[in-house]
């Protein structure tokens, strides 16, 4: 089984286009059902596309300052060149004084850290829904050809079954990488994550088994069409859980290097993708195996009068909104010129709850941005023990602000205006410094 099929509910149409007959009902694939395959849509009427209805899906108004689309080529927060990438003091020494890097998009970055793995560790296995195939989003593209079938599988549609199957597999000494298609469908095997993955080693004690070479790999977050079912970021349900690690990079480049670092813990991981950065993103990324810190924040932008942390997508338009704040508000700050610090959590379970509170004790505000809804979520997680920590507190002069999505379920026509935009951030940037 290695399609799930999707069936139109109403007569006379299916999921993409007006069927000829009154009684059809077409049978289509994934890849159809979300754009991967398009079939033809009507120029105009009920089922054409959204552009033909709302302007704001066929770009920004012509007078906008802020929602412009990111500019992925230029914004500082990839590396575009060779030396910007190994100027990366993260980096083991050898890789940055002569490593050779390659461009690279966030999937094939994580296609070649999957490729290192399977070299590297027979123990590595790599499966999923259409994974031999590649995978919906190309991931695993020719790894199967490279590795063998023995090592790199579909499985049937089942999610439960597939982390079920993982588990065993990383209890009996494995490495393996079981991927899940959308983070959306995660939800059959959180049993299966929450009460075996996360308490295997604390319930077996002594004896020493644990499921330490397990890594759950899948796409989440927004792409503008998703909706109810292929626009979730569910992050915040694994941090509740001692005995995961849930990481969610940011660019290719820490993608490969926090990949490898998951797959070579010994914690289970759940690593989350944006799936809107795999072909969007690109930078230069080293063609060397390497690993980067798990566990440990990263500061994208020094600054003194405002903290924002953020990670995945978001931050990109966090940075975007930091540039035209500071270009627009003419505000005295600490150091002279008015400045924020952007910092990624890349981990967003166990954070580095230290670098947080050293870079707010510093500028005394502080800006939580994540796609994922308001409620119970990492800004309030953050907040909380920014608040709770003593000499934090005292510095505060302003009250720490969440950026996230909102209390609902992700719409379709309205997904984009659900979404932390550069707006949003802009006006919390505003509204700290005027408090």
């Amino acid at each position: 089984m290695s399609r799930r099929v999707l069936r139109a509910a109403a007569p006379g149409w299916n999921c993409h286009s007006v069927g000829a007959s009154t009684k059809e009902v077409t049978t289509i694939t994934k890849s159809q059902a979300f754009g991967l395959t398009r079939r033809s849509r009507p120029a105009s009427g009920p089922y054409a596309p959204l552009s033909a209805h709302r302007a704001y899906s066929s770009g920004p108004a012509t007078n906008a300052r802020l929602n412009l689309p990111i500019d992925y080529s230029t914004t500082p927060i990839l590396a575009h060149t060779t030396q910007a990438a190994l100027s990366n003091t993260e980096l083991p020494t050898d890789i940055r004084g002569s490593g050779v890097t390659k461009r690279m998009n966030l999937y094939q970055a994580i296609n070649d850290a999957m490729s290192i793995a399977l070299a590297e560790d027979e123990s590595v296995l790599l499966f999923g829904e259409d994974v031999a195939f590649g995978g919906v989003f190309r991931c695993s593209m020719n790894l199967k050809d490279t590795y063998g079938d023995e090592r790199v599988f579909n499985t049937p549609l089942s999610e439960q079954g597939i982390v079920g199957f993982a588990i065993g597999a990383a209890a009996e000494g494995m490495r393996p990488i079981a991927e899940i298609q959308f983070a959306d469908y995660v939800y059959p095997a959180f049993d299966q994550i929450v009460n075996e993955a996360a308490k295997f080693r604390y319930r077996d004690g002594t004896n020493g088994r644990h499921v330490g070479g397990l890594t759950v790999r899948m796409p989440c977050g927004a792409v503008g069409h998703g909706a109810l079912y292929h626009s979730q970021s569910p992050e915040s349900l694994f941090t509740h859980v001692p005995g995961l690690r849930v990481v969610i990079p940011r660019s290719p480049l820490q993608a490969k290097g926090l990949l490898l670092a998951s797959i070579r813990s010994n914690d289970p991981v759940i690593f989350l993708e944006p799936k809107i950065l795999y072909r969007a993103a690109a930078e230069q990324v080293p063609v060397e195996a390497y690993e980067l810190p798990l566990s440990k924040a990263e500061v994208l932008k020094q600054g003194a009068d405002v903290t924002i942390v953020s990670y995945g997508q978001p931050l990109y338009n966090c940075m975007s909104a930091i540039k035209q704040a500071e270009a627009d508000l003419k505000i005295r700050g600490k150091a002279g010129g008015f400045s924020v610090e952007l910092i990624d959590l890349r981990t967003i379970y166990p954070w580095d709850k230290e670098t947080i509170l050293g870079s707010v004790r510093k500028t005394g505000r502080c800006i939580v941005v994540h796609e994922s809804m308001v409620n119970q979520g990492v800004g309030a997680e953050v907040a909380a023990v920014i608040q709770e920590d003593p000499s934090t507190f005292v510095r505060l002069e302003a009250p720490v602000q969440r950026v996230a999505g909102f209390s609902t379920h992700m719409p379709l026509a309205m997904e984009k205006f659900n979404l932390p935009d550069v707006s949003r951030v802009y006006d919390a940037i505003k509204t700290a410094m005027e408090y």
